[in-house]
């Protein structure tokens, strides 16, 4: 008998144990609340009559019966009435109004034509506003008030919800019997545990050594299945696991190494703010900043460098965070255009005072389509705020100038772009495929001599990618540079019908 047919009439076998004991302790648990089983229908009867209504539908009820004793000639009027049983419909009730034997309202949604002869009669005393009826085949709980008429006669307002008995029984017992089921559930489970566990573990066991194999690190082996039962399949498997496993140890191999070079690349651009840190510390300590001016010259110095190594640390630390997939992101609708002209408005104010003109130009169709995204509003933003920065740091002309401009790809017509574009000092062809890499040098707009980390082109890649976008670098020596970035427009199947829904709201 194969495993597949050993492990199915055994928890075939807990299933059918589990139906039966569930449906008993549903029979037991009923009766043992209601003390038999035809007293099912009494018992709900004298709960409703105890809790006839929702907090919601007693909040309302309460208002009419003040109505009722303050100023009952407004329960006369029919769009006052038609208002209440608006409110109390949508709590899933209704209001009745009674004048001596003539029912002057009857909610809709709860009107049976029997209902004026089966309402309680008149009780000037109020002994018990709060009880259930049957009308028919239909099952009602209400809270009742009676009130006289400014012309003597009686009037009866009453508040009245439909109730299911099955329905309720069932939400109020559901968690114990959930309990019983799955304790039967489990002991039954052990039990038959303990039969096909005794079944399977001999085959398994050339499996569990070969386990141990890859425990202590030896991946240079083979494992052959012997059959071509499940247990046969489950070696394959367990093979391709140990062919993936080695692929993936040599991954990280590759892995090391990179982290290797990085850490010389951190080396390297922590060596010479150290250096300087190191030179003003000693100046200082030999007396060499032997006036106010030098020594305030001497600590700003120091103070810049060490912002400039702490900006580093953290920008190498939101990039290692990106690139292992470990930083969250918040996503939200966004419409682009509005979201590049505040960022145009907030970068355009902190180089105006450099001389650098930072605009926004809108494409045609635009207008047509819209620019709406899905994106994480804080990385978006520091993506525009690291490409218009680097931007900055390289013009050379008379009239500096950054445009953002905003459009939709003609090519994709669900492709929203993003271009960032000056007229500084443009990039060598040779280097444009490299402006991306992390502490890249080939180029003068990733040298940090002028005063950035190095990373902050590669982490602009690695926040837009992680929006499913792309980004690309296009630019002439001496001309300017345009940095292209392409994300995905945000389109809801329902949009239309959501748009409609918040009109009619």
């Amino acid at each position: 008998m194969s495993i597949r047919i050993r492990l199915l009439l055994s928890f075939t076998a807990l299933l059918a144990v589990a139906v039966v004991l569930f449906v008993l302790t549903a029979f037991l648990s009923s009766v043992a609340i209601t003390g038999d089983v035809r007293s099912m229908s009494s018992f709900y009867h004298i709960h409703y009559s105890l809790h006839p209504l929702t907090d919601e539908e007693e909040s309302i009820f309460l208002d009419l019966k003040y109505l009722a004793k303050q100023d009952p000639a407004q329960l006369n009027d029919p769009a006052l009435l038609a208002s209440y049983d608006l409110k109390l419909k949508m709590v899933q009730a209704g209001l009745f109004v009674r004048r001596d034997d003539t029912m002057t309202y009857a909610s809709p949604s709860l009107a049976e034509p029997e209902m004026g002869s089966a309402l309680p009669p008149y009780d000037a005393a109020n002994n018990a506003i709060r009880s259930t009826l049957n009308v028919g085949s239909r099952f009602f709980s209400y809270a009742k008030f009676d009130f006289p008429f400014p012309d003597g006669q009686q009037g009866s307002l009453y508040v009245m919800r439909e109730r299911s008995p099955w329905a309720e029984v069932v939400q109020k017992l559901l968690p114990i019997l959930i309990l019983v089921l799955l304790a039967v559930m489990l002991l039954t489970g052990l039990l038959l545990y303990r039969y096909v566990t005794r079944s399977i573990v001999r085959p398994l066991d050339t499996l569990r050594r070969s386990a141990e194999q890859i425990k202590e690190g030896d991946l240079q082996f083979e494992l052959i299945p012997q059959a071509r039962d499940e247990i046969g399949q489950l070696s394959m498997t367990f093979e391709e696991m140990r062919r993936r496993l080695n692929e993936s140890i040599q991954l990280q191999l590759q892995y090391e190494d990179n982290r290797k070079q990085l850490i010389s690349n951190i080396s390297h651009d922590l060596k010479t703010p150290i250096a300087t840190i190191k030179g003003y510390t000693e100046g200082i300590r030999d007396g060499l900043a032997n006036t106010p001016d030098k020594l305030d010259k001497y600590v700003g110095i120091i103070h810049d460098k060490i912002t400039d190594m702490g900006r580093l640390v953290d920008e190498l630390l939101l990039y290692s965070k990106l690139d292992l997939k470990r930083e969250p992101y918040s996503f939200e609708r966004i419409d682009l255009v509005l979201f590049a002209r505040d960022a145009g408005e907030e970068t355009g104010f902190e180089l105006g005072e450099q001389g650098i003109e930072v605009k926004l130009e809108l494409e045609a169709n635009i207008s047509q389509h819209g620019a709406v995204i899905l994106a994480d509003r804080a990385k978006m933003k520091r993506v525009i705020g690291n490409l218009v920065q680097n931007s900055a740091k390289f013009m050379d002309k008379d009239e500096k100038r950054i445009t953002l401009r905003v459009g939709i790809d003609d090519a994709a017509a669900d492709t929203a772009i993003l271009e960032i574009e000056d007229n500084g000092t443009g990039i060598r062809t040779e280097a444009l495929p490299h402006v991306f890499e992390r502490f890249y040098r080939g180029d003068h707009a990733r040298n940090t001599q002028a005063g950035g980390s190095g990373l902050g082109l590669a982490i602009a890649k690695q926040i837009v990618e992680g929006h499913g976008g792309t980004i690309t670098a296009a630019s002439e020596a001496g001309a300017g540079t345009t940095i292209r970035i392409r994300l995905p427009l945000y389109r809801s199947e329902n949009e239309g019908q959501d748009n409609k829904a918040g009109d009619e709201a």
